[in-house]
């Protein structure tokens, strides 16, 4: 449940310069999460873990050439 909520998230940050700057000025991970948590995502390590899973994952095969 929470994983769209980390989508959500994303969605509303490009679209928010407000809440974009908040997110951006996150020095970690637990600040990441408190700071969605704060303007009302429930966001979990789990998901940021997944997400940055995702990523590089992707960057790893744009990379290879796949």
């Amino acid at each position: 449940m929470s994983w769209s909520e980390l989508e959500r998230l994303i969605e509303d940050a490009e679209a928010q310069p407000n809440l974009r700057q908040t997110l951006q000025a996150c020095q970690s991970k637990e600040d990441l999460i408190l700071a969605a948590r704060t303007c009302g995502y429930h966001v979990t390590r789990v998901d940021l873990w997944r997400a940055w899973q995702e990523h590089s994952s992707g960057v790893m095969r744009r990379a290879s050439g796949s």
